[in-house]
């Protein structure tokens, strides 16, 4: 069980008042530095100040030289992605790592809306440990950015119009999101053709209906025109750099009347530093990930600068590096609120490690260290709206706290000097958790037993007889395939899927109705009670049945063949002793352009 291997302070030792003494004081608020004392009772603060006295029988901890300040916030995340290509995130381990750097609050864009309870669920249980997550369900429009990778409209939900705004924030209820992420903006950063961007009438009637429900809207917005319509419809963070241009006068006014939080996730654009293995990096990069990494990770010259420049300065990134530059700079100037975010999860951005890279960023970026520090903790806070529980130093906040050593408000790299770590009032063990990361393969994670019957579809809609929701997939990019599914009679009284697939233009294009065999295909399942799966099915041709497994990279599944005729049959395969299974892929694959379709009844697991 992680709980006993991450190995929080004993639950008597948060009965015993814990109390920082002498220290140097960032309390996120955008006071300057100071000295004194913070103590923390239970799960909250108890007092901040010269003044504030260890109560009798505290836990003292000596703190000369060093800073106590808020745990930081990370407004862009990918928690369920790994930062290398070809291996599957683990995400305990991504959270893990969130932990071991001082990042307590985390918005996530990476799960789709079924995998919020269940892993809600492993955290309030204790099976898994990690920050306070913030889970945004994502929203695009048609042919936009948010649609294109192959996952399916029930990872981004599709919104035209602003009359779809109250429909697919209804939609989106059943699952509890904490916030909303719209992808606004299309721009491919010129290397490639724009997609579609949302109208601004569109993000507003979404603002308006997040509203409604206490939802933030977080935004993927990375052009100064498409910061203009977000700013204008009131969304509450900009989280995104803008690459394509200097920002101007009207976006700055925009911005600073509706109050709009900007976070630049300068860490995953910027050109040199990801292939640093710097101390903390080295400390918490999953032994699966270091294998991967071509070129290996090497330590830095003792000289080497923060951020170099691209290879070649009139390439499209070049460009864009610059114009965020330029942009971090004027935005700040103009007094524009700083959030932090880091699109932790894309392709060598580390997590919790780029959220330190992000702060000596912004300050490489215009920022003095403390203005980077706040944007951090108090203003990220203000920007979820959970500044009146956490993100500054103050007493009756929740005791979400790190020391330092040193002092990163005169020096931003010393951000990376962190001793303690505390959640809650709880100190985590830091050297566990690097210790998890350090193990080889994927976190282990109970599983549970599907029901023999998966899905008679005796009931309408997209949730399968056993509870989970039907999902779709096909190959990725801008001309992959398209898939829609919905039920239909089979006969009189008797429902069935209808699943029609059209091929995308390229070579190996492929659609799969997905039925996953636990929530949101978070736990694994373990079906080494069954010994096959039947079904029946109707069809026009070949098509396979894959069973996903968790512990299985890049997808390479065992393909099942099968054939489907006009006339319906049963078919019943072997399955093996499968423990770690996620979901069933019924897969279609065709040629170029060519449309097929499949029915499917009656799905169980046989003993």
């Amino acid at each position: 069980m992680l709980r006993s291997l991450l190995s929080l302070t004993a639950a008597s030792l948060l009965a015993q008042p814990i109390a920082f003494v002498d220290a140097w004081i960032v309390d996120g608020t955008g006071r300057p530095a100071y000295r004194g004392n913070v103590v923390l009772d239970g799960e909250r603060i108890a007092a901040v100040g010269p003044e504030a006295a260890p109560p009798s029988g505290a836990r003292v901890i000596q703190a000369a030289g060093k800073t106590v300040l808020p745990g930081l916030f990370d407004l862009h995340t990918h928690l369920s992605y790994s930062a290398v290509s070809r291996l599957s995130g683990d995400w305990p381990k991504n959270l893990a790592a969130y932990l071991y750097c001082g990042v307590t609050s985390v918005a996530d864009f990476g799960a789709y809306p079924e995998q919020f309870e269940p892993m809600r669920k492993l955290l309030r249980e204790g099976t898994v440990t990690g920050p306070r997550i913030h889970f945004a369900a994502r929203v695009a429009p048609p042919y936009g950015h948010g649609m294109e990778g192959g996952r399916g409209d029930y990872f981004s939900y599709e919104v035209f119009s602003p009359a779809d705004a109250p429909l697919v924030v209804a939609k989106l209820l059943e699952f509890r999101p904490d916030a909303l992420k719209l992808f606004t903006d299309g721009w491919r950063y010129g290397y490639d053709e724009p997609m579609a961007g949302m109208r601004r009438d569109t993000i507003a009637a979404l603002v308006t209906e997040a509203r409604k429900h206490d939802l933030e809207t977080l935004t993927h917005t990375v052009t100064v025109d498409g910061a203009k319509d977000a700013a204008a419809a009131g969304v509450d963070v900009i989280d995104h750099g803008l690459g394509d241009r200097e920002a101007d006068d009207e976006l700055i006014r925009l911005l600073l009347d509706n109050q709009v939080t900007y976070a630049p996730t300068l860490a995953v654009y910027h050109p040199k530093g990801r292939d640093i293995l710097d101390q903390t990096l080295d400390a918490i990069l999953p032994l699966d990930s270091r294998e991967l990494v071509r070129p290996p990770l090497r330590p830095p010259a003792p000289d080497a600068p923060l951020v170099g420049e691209y290879s070649d300065p009139d390439a499209p990134r070049a460009r864009r590096w610059r114009n965020l530059m330029a942009n971090n700079r004027k935005l700040h100037a103009a007094g524009v609120r700083f959030g932090t975010g880091t699109d932790a999860g894309v392709l060598n951005a580390w997590h919790g490690w780029s959220l330190l890279r992000e702060l000596q960023l912004l300050v490489h970026g215009g920022l003095s260290p403390l203005d980077a520090l706040v944007a951090a903790t108090g203003a990220s806070a203000r920007a979820l709206h959970v500044d009146g529980e956490r993100g500054t130093l103050e007493a009756g906040k929740l005791a979400d706290v790190l020391l330092v050593d040193g002092a990163p408000h005169e020096r931003i790299e010393e951000i990376e000097r962190i001793e303690r770590v505390f959640l809650g009032g709880r100190e985590i063990d830091r050297h566990a958790l690097a210790g998890l990361m350090q193990r080889p393969g994927l976190t282990s994670l109970p599983a549970d037993t599907p029901p023999a019957l998966l899905d008679d579809f005796s009931e309408p809609g997209r949730k399968a007889s056993m509870g989970t929701h039907w999902v779709n997939a096909t190959d990725s990019g801008l001309e992959s395939a398209e898939l829609r599914f919905q039920d239909t009679w089979r006969s009189r009284g008797d429902r069935c899927l209808t699943i029609l697939a059209r091929m995308g233009s390229e070579q190996g294009s492929w659609a799969a109705a997905v039925l996953p065999l636990t929530p949101g295909q978070v736990a694994p399942a373990d079906l080494s009670d069954y010994r096959s799966l039947r079904f029946d099915v109707r069809g026009d041709g070949e098509y396979e049945l894959q069973i996903a497994q968790r512990r299985v990279r890049d997808g390479r599944y065992t393909p099942r063949p099968f054939t489907a005729e006009a006339k319906w049959r049963t078919v019943e395969m072997p399955i093996g002793r499968i423990t770690d299974a996620t979901a069933l892929y019924f897969r279609i694959a065709r040629g170029p352009g060519e449309e097929a379709w499949l029915e499917l009844d009656n799905i169980e697991l046989r003993k």
